[in-house]
């Protein structure tokens, strides 16, 4: 036994020298590991994952490898958390040239009203009053479709129209339809349902204030009377003068009447737009089959410009006049002149009583 003793105290330190190299040795084997994993995966994108795969010899390098995960971790993601999902792919870009920002309510419709007429009988004045309605939407430029610009096609007549909800109704105003020989069934192709509105003036009046307009801009035209007569001695009338020709309702009204019944057309008063626009639009909203919103309370009359203006609403922070080109003074005309356009209209005055059943005292 006294031997024995010696060899036992001289094999322990052997053997944890032994031990003390493996550890070192290891935690130089982790360390090392350690270093490569934190500098593959939180190095940047330039470091390939694909060196980052575990290595699977150890316990230890597993613990490492969870540790390496979790640098990539956003810093809510608790440490022993599962692997975020994958990300859902992006959704497509919107098509380009399409408008940025949220999508606005309503959609594009073609009219299912249209002012067609007539030029310089208060058009402006009906499609500025009617846009108070919340139930009507309207453009309000011209887009002469039906006469100069239909070879674009109803796509572009569309693309023009403000957005609508189901419960509105588009309307447009141009009124040279009203004279143009294409324009009633070119819109019956449209749509044989859409709705007519027709302003008419006295026509003598019309006539002076469309003359008053154009001088308006082409100071050099000849003299009102100059133009409205081929022979005033012999009170002949000449009808291929625009102004004049647009006052004869008459003739025009059975080229719309081929189409439209009466029911489908109506006709306001530009006189009584004046001295009653409540009363007038309001039979227009009963003909549009909107309930009646636009009343008194929505109108002031001008007396600068001798025309009723709309007043401030909750819509309208503050009043609202037609343009400076509304309510103009007329040129002075010679009284015997007037006087032969009264008796040249009145035949074709009488005749669209008649017709459309209505009495609007031109006479």
């Amino acid at each position: 036994m006294a031997h024995r003793a010696p060899s036992g105290r001289a094999v322990a330190p052997s053997r944890r020298l032994a031990r003390r190299v493996l550890f070192l040795f290891t935690l130089s084997l982790s360390c090392s590991y350690l270093c490569y994993s934190l500098l593959c995966c939180c190095g940047g994108p330039a470091a390939p994952r694909a060196r980052c795969a575990p290595a699977r010899s150890s316990a230890a390098a597993k613990k490492l490898l969870q540790k390496s995960r979790a640098c990539g971790r956003s810093p809510a993601e608790p440490p022993g958390s599962a692997a975020p999902a994958r990300r859902p792919r992006e959704p497509p870009e919107p098509p380009v040239g399409s408008a940025p920002g949220p999508a606005r309510p309503g959609i594009k419709r073609l009219p299912q009203a249209i002012v067609v007429g007539v030029k310089k009988g208060g058009t402006r004045a009906v499609l500025e009053f009617i846009r108070v309605h919340p139930d009507v939407r309207a453009l309000g430029t011209e887009p002469h479709f039906f006469d100069r610009n239909y070879d674009r096609g109803l796509e572009w007549y569309r693309s023009l129209m403000p957005r609508t909800l189901d419960s509105q109704i588009t309307v447009e105003k141009t009124p040279s339809y009203f004279v143009t020989k294409e324009a009633p069934r070119r819109i019956f192709n449209m749509s044989r349902d859409t709705k007519l509105i027709v302003v008419v003036r006295n026509p003598v009046t019309r006539a002076i204030s469309d003359y008053t307009q154009t001088l308006s801009k082409k100071p050099d035209i000849p003299t009102f009377e100059g133009l409205s007569f081929r022979n005033r001695s012999l009170g002949l009338v000449d009808t291929s003068w625009n102004a004049i020709r647009i006052g004869m309702y008459a003739v025009h009204l059975q080229s719309w009447l081929q189409y439209f019944p009466l029911s489908q057309i109506h006709f306001v008063s530009g006189e009584k737009l004046i001295t009653d626009p409540a009363g007038e639009m309001g039979k227009v909203q009963d003909f549009l089959g909107i309930r009646r919103v636009i009343t008194d309370k929505h109108f002031y009359f001008n007396k600068t410009k001798g025309f009723p203006c709309l007043k401030r609403t909750e819509s309208n922070s503050s009043p609202r006049c037609l343009g400076k080109s509304k309510g103009r003074t007329h040129v002075q005309i010679d009284p015997e002149v007037i006087e032969q356009l009264r008796d040249f209209y009145r035949p074709y005055n009488i005749k669209f009583y008649e017709t459309v059943g209505q009495d609007f005292r031109w006479e």
